[in-house]
């Protein structure tokens, strides 16, 4: 393993700029299978609710333990996954997810209790889920820049078209070959995720070989390569592995945690998570509970998945628009707000042709804010910290995915309704729309006042959608590190 490392390093890839296309496409495919058997196959673990429940007796708070287990598990993990992707390769982490996924759905085939499905179906596959889900979506990342919000769309469609597909065939497959027949062939399914890993092939970008400190993003692409050059300089392999040089590495990677702008993204993925899973987990319980057949109940995730795909796709070419670069955290915030707002009506909608315009219409603005959260995240961060900075924010959402769903089923169990869970889940996606429109407001205003301060350096031929979103990303990586950019000039 040592020789090897050593070897690794001694025939590094040659540095490229994001390629826009290419084997970036194989890449985006790749992505959208991995979300088709992580979040997808998540999605459907509620259609397996009722089944759990009658078959182990258990309640609505114990039986949502297994799908909020795999939700905070997955997002819990995701900084393994990013750290795996960075040390190693995105394809060693995402081989070795699917493979442990794959397993944990098989032994979850075999469970005798709710206990023994929370360990394998809830933490084993959640771990597996994980390692693939994070290093995959920082991948496109590295792939895109000029088309970077659509690449994300099509990738993150995945979800979507794959609930559309698995959500009846799921139900089908407990028809006929019972629930645990249908946990064994999705053991099967998912392991397709090792040939996914297969097809991600590292690349080297050139802002990951320059001299480490912020980069402020271009008015482009997100990003800018301070030289064009690429350092022919090759320290000894002594020095690359020192601690030193390992403990700068990491501090690098992790420097933008103090950018405020991040921090109060952050807040907004707390309630965030908070509220998004709770319909996906409660749509096809509360639709039996109002008189909806089995067949309706599952075509309403159906129909739920085949509009999140639309979102994903229309949301991911329109935030690439020139013009809609700038605002692409008002995309993000509308998108959020119109989800909360979605869920509060749907205590009054209690027929199957009242939920399916809550399916459609949650479904759209669901795929809208899912495709955009590698692209705000990425607008902030940067792409050289994409990957780590997707593994805190899936980290994030660990806590709320694991007690919402056992808390909107204490409240199910306490009411005898579902009004206050759809409530909760409501107000949650709300509130993390407003700290996002909060914090747009405030940068808004202080930008305004910099630029009358410094009217003699604006360029009035400047395009207004690149110019602004420019000057703001160069200012934050001043305001996070400015000794380095002090030493830099």
């Amino acid at each position: 393993m040592v020789h090897a490392a050593a070897m690794a390093q001694g025939k590094k890839r040659p540095a490229v700029p994001p390629p826009d296309g290419g084997w970036g496409w194989v890449i985006v495919a790749g992505c959208f299978m991995v979300t088709v058997c992580t979040r997808a196959v998540t999605r459907c673990i509620s259609i397996f609710f009722v089944e759990f429940q009658m078959h182990f007796g258990g309640d609505y708070s114990g039986t949502a333990w297994i799908h909020s287990l795999v939700d905070c598990t997955t997002m819990l993990c995701a900084p393994l996954g990013s750290f795996i992707g960075n040390r190693l390769s995105c394809r060693i982490a995402v081989i070795l997810g699917g493979f442990l996924s794959s397993i944990g759905l098989v032994l979850s085939s075999f469970a005798t209790s709710l206990e023994y499905l929370y360990l394998t179906l809830g933490v084993l596959t959640g771990i597996g889920f994980s390692l693939c889900y994070t290093p995959a979506i920082a991948m496109v990342g590295s792939y895109f820049c000029e088309r970077k919000a659509l690449a994300y769309g099509i990738a993150m469609s995945g979800s979507g078209i794959g609930t559309f597909i698995l959500a009846p065939v799921v139900q089908l497959l407990i028809e006929h070959y019972s629930w645990r027949g249908a946990l064994l062939i999705l053991g099967g399914v998912v392991s397709n995720l090792c040939v996914c890993g297969a097809l991600l092939r590292p690349i080297t970008l050139k802002e990951e070989e320059e001299a480490h400190g912020p980069v402020p993003l271009d008015t482009d692409c997100g990003y800018r390569v301070k030289a064009q050059v690429v350092s022919t300089l090759e320290e000894p392999l002594a020095i690359n592995n020192s601690k030193g040089s390992r403990c700068f590495k990491s501090m690098q990677e992790y420097r933008f945690l103090l950018m405020p702008d991040f921090l109060m993204l952050a807040v907004s993925f707390l309630f965030l998570a908070s509220g998004c899973s709770l319909p996906f987990v409660y749509l096809v319980p509360y639709a039996l509970d109002v008189g909806v057949s089995h067949h309706q109940a599952a075509f309403l995730m159906s129909i739920l998945g085949v509009i999140d795909i639309v979102g994903n796709i229309t949301f991911g070419w329109l935030v690439d628009r020139r013009c809609l670069k700038k605002y692409r955290n008002v995309c993000y915030m509308i998108a959020v707000g119109m989800e909360g707002l979605c869920c509060l009506f749907i205590p009054l909608l209690r027929t199957f042709a009242l939920l399916v315009p809550f399916s459609v219409l949650y479904g759209y603005f669901d795929g809208a804010y899912v495709a955009l959260i590698p692209v705000v995240t990425s607008d902030i961060v940067g792409t050289t910290n994409l990957s780590s900075a997707l593994g805190i924010v899936y980290f994030l959402h660990a806590i709320p995915y694991l007690l919402s769903p056992p808390i909107g089923g204490w409240l199910v169990d306490t009411t005898g309704t579902y009004t206050a869970t759809f409530f909760l889940s409501g107000f949650a996606l709300i509130s993390s729309s407003l700290v996002i429109s909060t914090v747009t407001g405030i940068r808004h205003c202080r930008r305004t006042q910099k630029h009358r301060k410094n009217n003699k350096d604006t360029d009035p031929k400047q395009d207004p959608c690149q110019g602004s979103r420019s000057d703001f990303y160069i200012a934050s990586s001043k305001d996070v590190n400015p000794s380095i950019n002090t030493a830099n000039s």
